[in-house]
């Protein structure tokens, strides 16, 4: 997990705008992820929430949502320059794709304990097998992101 000083107010910003993507995602029944692809100037180029219920689409990741409305808003699948900030910590998919897609940066919120590949549980961001590394950093509103995650399952639990 990254300092909290090594975060700035755009970055704040930024997170924020995916955790509004994650509500959203649990308002729909979705587990709550929300996405945004921010580009070398700074400017939000896409965002999205998880949909893989709604959709339904196995691959319906926000991470991979919101890379996919970026490629298309830039005309590129090459996102060189670009910024992901997401509410979890990706997924082996999720890094895989970013990785993909060249993108500078990732920014994640709350540690995914199941899943996360940015260090957790898998390091894929690191790996070098798999090319050049995908710089991230992780924690930046990990309370917030997390306490998202904690209502909507206590909830599903609840409703069970």
């Amino acid at each position: 997990m990254t300092e909290d000083w090594l975060f700035d107010d755009e970055d704040r910003r930024f997170m924020e705008a995916a955790l509004e993507e994650a509500r959203e995602a649990a308002a729909r029944g979705e587990v709550p992820v929300g996405a945004v692809v921010v580009d070398a100037d700074r400017r939000e180029v896409a965002r999205a929430g998880n949909r893989r219920q709604s959709v339904p689409d196995p691959a319906g990741h926000a991470e991979i949502l919101a890379l996919r409305e970026a490629a298309r808003n830039q005309g590129d699948w090459r996102l060189e320059g670009c910024t992901l900030y997401v509410t979890l910590e990706p997924c082996p998919m999720c890094v895989a794709a970013c990785r993909q897609a060249r993108l500078d940066l990732v920014v994640w919120g709350a540690p995914d304990p199941v899943l996360g590949a940015c260090g957790t549980v898998a390091d894929l961001a690191e790996d070098p097998r798999l090319g050049p590394p995908l710089a991230q950093r992780g924690g930046l509103l990990a309370e917030a992101s997390s306490e998202l995650l904690r209502a909507f399952f206590a909830k599903r639990r609840k409703n069970a």
